[in-house]
């Protein structure tokens, strides 16, 4: 007689909508990198479909009530969580009507599309009627889970990017950082206007550009068997663990944008391909959450990108490419990598002023969702709110300002919070794999990352969702969140 057959036909269920979601991933990628614009109305049509088949596999009644007998099966402690896992995606999809799914895909695949060309244009009247759908929709979205869990609408969706956080704990969280972030940002500010640094003298063609990250990616050790890297609009990181999809954007007249996009987002690749095979198809297989997933991107880009050791060994690969100049003394590669400056993008800011990209999305996005603004008045609060931090107008300056991203375009309201969380993550585990590794920066500084990357697939990679995000944390550095490995990070690092 087979064991656990609730359980089995669970997993059969779940591996065949993962190939689904192979399917749409790389369908995605497409549209983001390759595919011409005359094909936007068919391909956002094709994934809307995929989206609504994958809906209905997922809450056929008989999943329910796979669900609910498997309960009481005999489950070992891995096949437990992955139960846990189906349960929460079978919940979350349950509250929402195939209809809602569909017009979600097809509004946030028009909005997409046309932000392509009406950012550069500066058209937020174009863009914001898009967005206004898209918004409608998610509200929807937000106050049908909400109403099934007993929370705010806003919460309801930062639900799905990152389990068991509340806009409650967010705000503390943020609060403690207001506490101290603009001081150590001024002080910062000043410090640096004090030194002088040597900008490097571009142009920098693509090509070589292009050369040079796939350099860096090969030092992390991406396996370029299992991905690749290509030209978006907005890098991005897709595709699944056994095809990772990597993006980035150049610009002849800035060199180090681009090549720490590609760092960015190797993180994000390093952490998909070692997800855990033996797993794979199942929701345990999958990333823990979004703020973990940013975690590894920012462990990548700032606590190891950024570092003196790591730019010390990067430098000999930028000379081979782009040749002598002072800019590429090492003293000043370091500082000019290190130097703080307040701008408009957030993709390209520096740590110390990038959580005030994200507290500013964040007070938006939620007042937005919970129906206290409406996204005319987006601007306006934009331009105030980076006033405020960063000492900067966005005043008719949209394309720099509240178009600069793509996650709501799509309806990814919840998501912004994650970077920030992400960054405190990943201060707190380079603290915890510096006190496991002694002898690390001289290992970083002679290009061997190899006991790092043993020490992140060990704590976190291997583990994918069979742990609770407070449960890995504290597994992985002996307790929870705690914010002031962030803050110690960013006053050792510039002051």
């Amino acid at each position: 007689m087979q064991k656990n057959v609730a359980y089995q036909e669970l997993t059969r269920t779940f591996q065949r909508l993962s190939r689904f979601s192979h399917l749409s991933s790389i369908a995605s990628w497409d549209m983001f990198t390759m595919m011409p614009p005359g094909g936007s109305a068919a391909r956002g049509e094709a994934l809307a479909e995929m989206s609504v088949l994958q809906h209905q596999i997922l809450t056929d009644k008989k999943v329910g009530d796979w669900l609910a007998a498997a309960q009481s099966e005999d489950l070992n402690d891995v096949e437990q969580a992955n139960l846990r896992e189906m349960t929460r995606h079978y919940q979350q999809a349950s509250l929402l009507p195939e209809s809602l799914v569909e017009a979600k895909s097809l509004a946030g695949s028009k909005c997409e599309h046309a932000w392509r060309s009406q950012r550069p244009a500066n058209d937020w009247q174009g863009f914001s009627a898009n967005l206004k759908d898209v918004v409608r929709l998610s509200r929807e979205e937000a106050r049908l889970r909400a109403e099934a869990k007993g929370c705010s609408p806003y919460d309801a969706l930062l639900d799905i990017f990152e389990p068991d956080m509340t806009s409650a704990r967010l705000d503390v969280l943020f609060a403690d950082m207001k506490s101290w972030l603009p001081d150590l940002l001024a002080k910062v500010v000043e410090k640096q206007s004090q030194q002088s640094f040597v900008p490097p003298q571009g142009p920098f063609a693509t090509a070589d550009q292009r050369e040079l990250g796939l350099e860096a990616m090969k030092m992390l050790g991406f396996d370029f068997n299992a991905g690749r890297l290509d030209v978006s609009a907005h890098p991005f990181c897709g595709g699944v663990p056994e095809d990772v999809r990597i993006t980035t954007r150049y610009d002849e007249d800035e060199l180090l944008s681009a090549l720490f996009g590609v760092v960015h987002e190797t993180g994000h690749a390093r952490y998909e391909q070692n997800l855990p095979r033996a797993w794979a198809g199942q929701p345990i297989a999958q990333a823990r959450s979004t703020a973990i997933h940013e975690s590894q991107s920012l462990f990548f880009e700032m606590q190891l990108g950024r570092s003196n050791a790591f730019l010390k060994h990067l430098l000999p690969a930028v000379h081979a490419r782009f040749g002598s100049q002072a800019a590429f003394s090492e003293e000043n590669f370091i500082a000019w990598n290190q130097r703080v400056k307040p701008g408009y993008i957030r993709v390209d800011a520096d740590e110390v002023s990038y959580p005030a990209h994200v507290v500013l999305r964040y007070e938006i996005e939620r007042a937005l969702i919970n129906g206290e603004i409406e996204v005319d008045d987006i601007p306006a609060l934009w331009d105030e709110k980076m006033q405020a931090w960063l000492g900067l107008s966005t005043k008719d300056n949209y394309r720099n300002g509240c178009m600069q991203d793509i996650h709501w375009t799509d309806g990814g309201f919840g998501y912004f919070p994650s970077y920030t969380l992400g960054a405190m993550y990943a201060a707190q585990l380079f603290h915890a794999a510096k006190t496991a590794l002694p002898g690390l920066q001289a290992s970083v500084a002679d290009g061997d990352f190899s006991a790092l990357f043993d020490w992140l697939r060990q704590n976190i990679w291997q583990h994918g969702s069979r742990f609770s995000t407070s449960q890995l944390i504290t597994q992985a550095t002996g307790e929870d969140l705690n914010i002031r490995y962030f803050r110690e990070h960013l006053t050792a690092r510039y002051l």
